[in-house]
This record gives structure tokens, C-alpha cells and sequence, in this order.
């Protein structure tokens, strides 16, 4: 059943966000069981995009020049300008009209179309960098070395890049030591004025295949994580969501574009988890997995040390960037403007380009958690 009401009653609802300037649109609610849904020309219209725009082979695409949104019917993949993302709810369709959920119109969409809006972006002097594993924590493992050594040299790399920016760093641990969840947590939690990022590499024992990037944050209290199954869905309304979740998509989206626009790797998406760190960590927050250490090609540019320095260098960029948007309201770069800042100047990697193992063949070890 359709129900219309002003903007500026459900704005109070969704977003809690002071007045806006945009023409106010009249919300189509819609309720499919139990959940409520808005219809995709109301969300295109309300960010100022074309409406009336007819899909093409399931695929619902929005742009303005400045935005893009495209969905996809009954899947829970977008494009948010030019990125992967993962919505909390698949897109669903009634009526002739693409549905897009409620949560998903604040979780997802609000803070990354219009980051300058976050009302608690708060400050930050500090970056806590978290370089994943550590001592007999090794993490996943490749031919050529372990996460916990590859974690380790981004996160030294990152450290002064930061540092060159007036920022403070904080590392969780600076050498081959192991630090319990719970404690790197806590780390974070005590450093006022701080931000959190975890950094780690990807292991898969089911799709040797599998490569690129994704990025963290931690999924909304009442939705479920990217990697939720149905069977899943009924615990989600169990699990505590975060008082700083906007910032953290934002910074999320941040870093990710950066790192996007600096790699011509496999775009995996900015994503949801209730990874401890995550869980655990009560200021913005972020896990970043740089490629996949399963993957034959992608595990021996990990295991170059330029590769990694630009890895450092695009996630530092990223932290950078937010940084922007927190002191001046200035929305971070987006994957496209990275782009045509290095249009002829990205080369795309040589995955057979011969590399000196650091370490000896090992078999895969796949960690249990992050």
C-alpha cells in the first residue's frame, strides 16, 4: 500500500539531518513483508537525478553527471558512483516500480551521495592503523609470505604518509607480535580523537580464482552482513549496530575510492561485516582486505614491495581525503576523479613478471577471523 507524506517528516525519521535545500519530493512507502521500501524515482528524485528512467535487463541506472546510482532487480549489488556496493535489502519490484529498502536509503545511499550532511563526523587527530595478525598468527599464507608481514610493511608505509599530513598515528602493533582482538580494540577505543583502520589480505580455500579489493565497516543493527546467507536473516535484529555508522561507510567509501583509482585490480566492493575490530571498536572504523594472497597472479604483487608502498599510498590518500570532509565538508575524490587525475599514467600490472620468494611454498592457511 502506498502511503505520501512531506520530506521533511520522513527526513526526521530516516536521517535525523537539519533542513534541507533539495525540492521535496512526495515518499511512495511501501510495505512488503514488514519492511518498508521507497521507490526508485523518488530516491533518483530527491538527489537530484533524471526519473523516469526505464531499466535494461534488470538494471535500473541513474546519473546526473555528478552522481550515479544503478541498481539491480532483486540483488543486493549497486553502483554508487562508479564502486560496488552491497545494499542491506536486494532491490525488489511492485507495481511496475523498482523498490529500494528504507534502511538502505539512510545505510547506504544518504551517506555516501551526500557525506557533507553526516551530522557526527566529530573530529580526528589520530589514525589508529591495525595491521592484521601477528607472532603465530600468520594469517593467510602465499608462496612468497604471510599476511601478518605483508599487514605489517602497509601499515609502516601508511604511518608516515599520514604523519606528513599533520596526523598522528598510532599502530597497533609495529613488529611481529601477536594482539589479541579484543585488545586492538581497545587500543582504538582509548585514542581520543581517533580513527580506525584495519589492514589485512584476503585467503579463499573455495575459489582459487578470487581476487581484488573490498573494504569494511560494520553492518547496521537490524540488517544483515554482505556475506549473511537466509539462514542468517532471522539473527540479525540480534546484533548491535554502531552509534558512528555513517562515518564510517563514509570513511570507507573514502579509502576504497582511492584505492580503486590507484589499481586497475578487481573491484569487490565496499561491504558489511561484524568482524570483532569492528564489532568491538566504538569511533569510525574500517577493515581493508588488499587482494587475495589465494590468487596466484594477485599474491605476487602483493609480495612486491612497490606494490605495496602504492597500496600505503592510496589508502593514506584516502584517510586524507576524509580527513577533508570532516574539517571542511569537502566530499572525498571519487573513483573517477582518480582516474582522470592518472589517465595515462595507471599501468596495468604484469601478474607473470618474476618475483624472489620471501619464503617457501606453503599450503594455504585460511584465517578463522579478523
Amino acid at each position: 500500500m502506498f502511503v505520501s507524506f512531506k520530506v521533511f517528516v520522513c527526513l526526521g525519521l530516516l536521517f535525523a539531518l537539519s533542513a534541507v535545500a533539495l525540492a521535496a519530493p512526495d515518499w511512495k512507502i511501501v510495505k512488503i513483508g514488514g519492511r518498508e521500501y521507497l521507490t526508485a524515482d523518488n530516491v533518483a528524485k530527491f538527489y537530484g537525478l533524471p526519473t523516469g528512467v526505464a531499466p535494461i535487463e534488470k538494471h535500473l541506472r541513474f546519473d546526473n553527471g555528478t552522481n550515479s546510482v544503478e541498481f539491480q532487480l532483486d540483488s543486493r549489488e549497486v553502483l554508487i558512483n562508479g564502486v560496488r556496493n552491497w545494499l542491506c535489502f536486494p532491490v525488489t519490484e511492485k507495481g511496475g516500480e523498482y523498490l529500494v529498502s528504507r534502511v538502505d536509503l539512510a545505510k547506504t545511499l544518504e551517506p555516501q551521495l551526500r557525506p557533507q550532511m553526516i551530522s557526527n563526523l566529530g573530529h580526528f587527530k589520530t589514525v589508529v592503523l591495525d595491521p592484521g595478525h601477528g607472532g603465530y598468527d600468520k594469517g593467510a599464507i602465499s608462496p612468497y609470505g604471510c599476511e601478518k608481514d605483508f599487514a605489517l610493511d602497509v601499515a609502516r608505509n601508511i604511518k608516515p604518509l599520514l604523519e606528513a599530513k599533520g596526523l598522528e598515528v598510532k599502530m597497533t602493533r609495529d613488529s611481529d607480535i601477536f594482539v589479541p582482538l579484543e585488545l586492538r580494540a581497545r587500543i582504538a577505543n582509548a585514542t581520543k580523537d581517533s580513527i580506525f583502520v584495519s589492514i589485512h589480505f584476503n585467503a579463499t580455500d573455495a575459489n582459487p580464482s578470487a581476487q581484488g579489493f573490498e573494504i569494511f565497516s560494520l553492518t547496521p543493527r537490524g540488517a544483515p552482513s554482505t556475506a549473511d546467507d537466509a539462514l542468517a536473516l532471522r539473527f540479525m535484529n540480534m546484533q548491535a549496530g554502531s552509534a558512528v555508522d555513517a562515518p564510517s561507510l563514509a570513511l570507507s567509501m573514502s579509502v576504497f575510492h582511492s584505492v580503486v583509482g590507484h589499481f586497475s585490480e578487481v573491484d569487490r566492493g565496499i561491504k558489511r561485516a561484524r568482524f570483532a575490530v569492528l564489532r568491538l571498536t566504538k569511533i569510525p572504523a574500517v577493515l581493508m582486505e588488499g587482494g587475495f594472497l589465494t590468487e596466484r597472479g594477485e599474491s605476487r604483487l602483493i609480495a612486491k614491495s612497490a606494490w605495496r608502498a602504492q597500496l600505503a599510498q592510496s589508502i593514506a590518500t584516502g584517510i586524507v581525503n576524509y580527513k577533508g570532509l570532516v574539517d571542511h565538508k569537502t566530499p572525498p575524490m571519487m573513483v573517477a576523479d582518480y582516474r582522470r587525475e592518472f589517465e595515462g599514467q595507471l599501468v596495468l600490472r604484469d601478474a607473470n613478471a618474476p618475483v624472489k620468494p620471501e619464503a617457501s611454498p606453503a599450503s594455504v592457511v585460511i584465517p578463522t577471523s579478523n
